[in-house]
């Protein structure tokens, strides 16, 4: 039956609601006769009006459509479209009246009025009828989601009236914390008290819970919502109705607020200076060019106007992405973009691209630098960060690169964490190479170090908005944490700055003002989205902060220079330092070994290799000890 119904034509169906409404005119026009108690009884009058009837059914089918009687939705029949059936009614007695005093047939007006009365009255009825046979004939057909509403105002109610005409949604109870309703029936649903829901839930056999409370403001509904789906229930929220129906997200409504907000000090916001001219007129190359970093060093690359931006990136996705942005920047200009879709520890595909391409400058971008992935995953990331920086660092001397800028961290100082103790390693590595450079010409080898980039994949910032969306906690490590912060634009810029100036084997590092306690940085994203924080001295505030310990590798606060003495440069905000690195010869033996555990697949021969080589990383003597044994 419910196939028969889904399959009819719009067309078919006003064909039998016309025909539907003709059998009740004729219906009414007997009940019409038959209630008067005419002399004669009604034979020979229904016989008398048969020369109406013909006129009244053709002014009925047109008005009919031309109101949309015809066509209106059983589910819609209310409201306006009673009314419609009353005018519609109205049409037909003024119809017969007219019609029966031009064909001299002698009726009482009350026949007439009887009969647009009763005709109204069954119309009204048959639709109703028919609308709770459809629906009963859905639930028997198709599987009803069964709905619980939480708040059972003037929302609630509203919404239990929108729900009761949906075929596949039946509401069946609320829930409040109004005690004076709990217990009673509001709108034909009983209203149970919340903390009776897991009984409801069972006993109703309840599939969703509708949050009908638009006056609680959003971050305690997502706390009621996560207390509920901790029941295994689905849970959705007003005001989007479409989240009933559809799968939106729940509390999808926050505003991603601007990272620069955060840093508590001015933004450097510099031009473009004269430095950046070796940019110009040249082939450069973004290696991690889809990443955060990556790709805002190709955006502002593009505007020194080089002859071809080369973007090497190992994800496909952030690839494509980077490439579609840049193609529609440099769309009319004679920049040329080219995509490399590869790896930076390919040896023979590094050296072919930087040869096709006759590349001049590389910006070193790639890495693996989540802190607890490299640290769960120590060797991919001593692979990657190490032999990739190794491996594309010794091809660019081989063929010619005027400039190679390495892009380090301020946790390569002193790292207790594997991800930083692979960018000092690197570094070690471009520092090695530098000397040699210095010795025989070429390429000109540099680094620029810095802390944490505010709105970057996987910082705290886009992180405490994506935890303050789901009702929070926010989460802090400790409460004595901190960290240097910079916007991805301003780092960026002085990187590129730092680049042009650069003479060979310099350490920069970024004026990146004071460290920010990652507490007050959780407070102030809690204010900025116009919320309350809730502690001890707040216990009705809206978020509050969890502190959940210090990850593996992680450092209380970071360094940015190993000698702690920093050398003014041309540019205010960018400074030099010069560190001791390792011999030639220290190099190529840590080298040795590291590749030695990489063969072995041994974490702990590769932990002890930093241990050994990286100051900080543990106890220089008890590396040595560790990697003598394991020699």
């Amino acid at each position: 039956m419910l196939n028969i119904l889904k399959s009819l034509s719009k067309r078919q169906k006003r064909a039998i609601m016309l025909l539907l409404d003709s059998v009740l005119i004729v219906l009414a026009v007997v009940f019409a006769l038959s209630a008067q108690g005419l002399e004669g009884g009604v034979l020979p009058h229904l016989i008398d009006y048969m020369t109406v009837l013909p006129y009244v059914l053709i002014v009925g089918a047109g008005v009919s459509m031309w109101l949309g009687v015809c066509t209106t939705q059983l589910n819609s029949y209310e409201g306006a479209a009673i009314g419609v059936t009353g005018l519609f009614a109205l049409c037909l007695v003024t119809t017969s009246m007219m019609v029966a005093l031009i064909v001299g047939i002698d009726l009482p007006a009350s026949v007439h009025v009887v009969f647009g009365a009763a005709f109204f009255s069954m119309v009204v009825i048959t639709r109703t009828v028919m609308l709770q046979v459809v629906l009963a004939i859905y639930r028997r057909s198709s599987s009803r989601c069964r709905v619980l509403i939480y708040g059972a105002g003037t929302t609630g109610t509203q919404i239990v009236s929108a729900l009761r005409r949906h075929e596949s949604i039946e509401p069946v109870a609320f829930v409040d914390d109004n005690a004076a309703i709990q217990g009673l029936s509001v709108s034909g649903l009983p209203v149970y008290n919340p903390l009776r829901i897991s009984e409801v839930v069972e006993e109703k056999q309840i599939d969703r819970v509708l949050l009908a409370i638009p006056s609680l403001n959003l971050p305690k509904q997502a706390q009621i919502a996560r207390r509920l789906e901790e029941m295994g229930l689905e849970v959705q929220a007003l005001p989007s109705f479409a989240q009933l129906i559809g799968e939106e997200e729940l509390l999808d409504k926050f505003k991603p607020l601007n990272a620069h907000s955060f840093l508590n000090r001015d933004e450097v916001d510099q031009g473009l200076s004269e430095e950046l001219a070796c940019y110009a007129e040249k082939v450069v190359l973004v290696s991690g060019a889809g990443g955060s970093i990556g790709s805002e060093l190709s955006r502002q690359v593009l505007d020194c106007r080089p002859t071809k931006l080369v973007l090497f990136e190992l994800s496909e996705l952030a690839l494509y992405n980077a490439d579609m942005e840049l193609r529609q920047v440099t769309d009319g200009s004679s920049i040329e973009i080219v995509p490399v879709l590869g790896s930076i520890t390919d040896s023979r595909q590094v050296r072919k691209v930087l040869m096709e391409h006759q590349v001049d400058i590389i910006l070193h971008a790639a890495a693996y630098k989540h802190v607890p992935l490299v640290e769960a995953n120590p060797l991919a990331g001593l692979v990657n960060n190490v032999f990739g920086t190794q491996t594309l660092a010794e091809q660019a001397l081989q063929a010619g690169v005027e400039r190679f800028i390495l892009i380090s961290s301020d946790k390569a100082v002193r790292p207790t964490n594997v991800m930083g103790a692979s960018k000092r390693l690197a570094e070690l590595v471009i520092q090695d190479l530098a000397l040699k450079r210095g010795a025989q010409g070429g390429t000109i080898f540099s680094m620029v170090r810095f802390g944490n980039v505010l709105g970057s994949s996987g910082s705290v910032v886009p992180l405490f908005q994506d935890q303050l969306r789901r009702g929070g906690p926010l989460t802090v490590t400790d409460p004595a944490v901190e960290r240097y912060f910079m916007t991805v634009q301003e780092a960026v810029r002085l990187v590129l700055q730092a680049g042009a100036m650069a003479e060979g084997g310099e350490v920069f590092v970024l004026d990146m003002g004071k460290p920010v306690p990652i507490y007050q940085l959780a407070k102030q994203v809690i204010e900025s989205a116009g919320y309350t924080l809730r502690d001890d001295d707040n216990p009705n505030g809206d978020i509050e902060i969890a502190f959940t310990g210090l990850r593996p590798g992680e450092k209380m606060s970071e360094e940015l220079s190993l000698s702690g003495e920093l050398v003014s440069t041309s540019n205010p905000k960018i400074f030099a330092t010069r560190e001791e690195g390792l011999s030639e010869m220290e190099v190529a033996r840590a080298l040795r070994r590291l590749r030695e555990a990489m063969v072995a697949s041994s974490e702990e021969m590769a932990r002890a290799v930093i241990m050994s080589w990286v100051e900080g990383f543990g106890q220089m003597s008890v590396g040595e000890d560790l990697e003598r044994k394991l020699s």
